[in-house]
């Protein structure tokens, strides 16, 4: 089992930064990715970024330019830098923990990011 908790929403004007982060234990897997996910109320649960162990990286269109995903590998935690926001970017955002070799993945219990206009 992998637990993850995570911290670091809250409510932020328009144009302002947040930064998130998500720590993860149990029993991990070496080569793994992690990510931040989203869901907005009535909106499907959507992809914002991920990275992988390795340090390859993926993000969704919408957030490409404002948000940037990193980790540190030694504190098994991976971090989104939120910059520019937008009121749309509100959301309640999910970590996800996987082995990128396939099976099962694990997620946080959510944060909530509220971006006021």
């Amino acid at each position: 089992q992998v637990q993850l908790v995570e911290s670091g929403g809250g409510l932020v004007q328009a144009g302002g930064p947040l930064r998130l982060s998500c720590a993860a234990s149990g029993r991990l897997f070496r080569i793994n990715v992690m990510g931040w996910y989203r869901q907005a109320p009535g909106k499907q649960r959507e992809l914002v970024a991920t990275i992988t162990s390795g340090g390859s990286t993926n993000y969704a269109d919408s957030v490409k330019g404002r948000f940037t995903i990193s980790r540190d590998n030694a504190k098994n935690t991976v971090y989104l830098q939120m910059n520019s926001l937008k009121p749309e970017d509100t959301a309640v955002y999910y970590c996800k923990y996987g082995n990128v070799l396939g099976g099962p993945n694990y997620w946080g219990q959510g944060t909530q990011v509220t971006v006021s206009s």
